[in-house]
């Protein structure tokens, strides 16, 4: 079991790490925030997380979208404009000394602390809380060809009457405990179905299919907008390659020429097993992906490259 697509290797550097709070730098082992912050009492905030290519954080701009979305959404003010926030970024990625890649940046942002802890968002007394994790933190290569093993649990991705996924919110539970049905089966990482009973996405990454030639993902309505995922369909469409946001089954996905998961932090990753179901119509050895995956791997790191090249100098 590789643990998902979110393991990576212990990194001895990440022990002395200075992380960002409201933008005084604290060593790793003093860098806490108040047990009456919104985050810890109740979830109460967004975050996003990035992956840092060449000193600079990929696809910045997309993702800063996304948080300020969310941050609108739950009338979360995060006292930061955009360009502020970028510098805060950058800020916290030169105290650490990282320029280079194999870094990975957790930004939260959450309501801030509250007198007492209660739910209701006017009993915050103090400005948005914003911390800013770098860390040494680089996806496993194996992973990215051995591939993943998926188990679908009974923890569904709900409409959003209920809480709406396209919030990237601190109340991560629904997919914690998605995550928790999966390892205790003995998979990497938890499928998630739509309350219709059709393939929503996982539970930290989304999930495609191959099929004929084309490459399949859900409608989108019950899974995070992710940034990878909207790139990878871009891909697709740029090069010719038919892709559709539809509904389909596990019979679709059992029925599979090759699968993969697209997030973050490791980009594109195949898919080797699903329900103990070897994706494919034979056995691949060590190497789980097909061309298709292989195809896309390249085209992402393609992609991956210029949005650095184009960022130029560190600001």
């Amino acid at each position: 079991m590789t643990q998902g697509t979110q393991h990576s290797a212990d990194d001895p550097r990440n022990a002395d790490i200075l992380v960002s709070i409201n933008g005084a730098m604290k060593p790793r082992g003093e860098a806490m925030v108040s047990v009456f912050d919104s985050g810890f009492v109740l979830g109460d905030g967004v975050w996003e997380g990035f992956r840092v290519v060449g000193g600079h954080p990929v696809f910045l701009d997309a993702h800063l979208d996304r948080l300020y979305e969310g941050a609108k959404a739950i009338l979360l003010d995060i006292g930061l404009d955009r360009a502020a926030l970028t510098r805060a970024l950058y800020a916290a990625l030169d105290a650490n000394g990282m320029h280079g890649d194999g870094v990975h940046v957790r930004l939260m942002v959450t309501r801030g602390v509250k007198s007492t802890p209660y739910q209701d968002p006017r009993v915050t007394v103090g400005p948005a809380t914003v911390v800013i994790i770098p860390e040494y933190k680089a996806a496993s290569a194996a992973g990215s060809t051995r591939g993943l093993s998926l188990y679908t649990v009974s923890v569904r991705r709900g409409p959003p009457d209920v809480q709406d996924p396209k919030l990237n919110s601190h109340s991560k539970l629904n997919c914690i405990t998605a995550c928790i049905q999966a390892y205790g089966a003995g998979a990497d990482e938890a499928l998630m179905l739509d309350p219709h009973g059709f393939v929503a996405t996982c539970n930290s990454t989304h999930f495609f299919i191959v099929r004929k030639g084309e490459v399949w993902t859900s409608t989108g309505q019950y899974c995070l907008g992710g940034i990878t995922r909207a790139n990878v369909i871009r891909l697709c469409r740029d090069n010719g390659i038919p892709v559709f946001e539809k509904s389909f089954s596990l019979t679709d996905v059992y029925g599979a020429d090759e699968a993969f998961v697209t997030g973050t932090f490791a980009g594109v990753v195949p898919v080797r097993t699903v329900d103990h179901r070897v994706i494919g119509w034979e056995e691949r050895g060590e190497d789980a992906r097909g061309p298709m995956v292989r195809r896309l791997q390249s085209l992402y790191q393609a992609l991956v490259a210029a949005d650095v090249a184009a960022r130029g100098a560190r600001p």
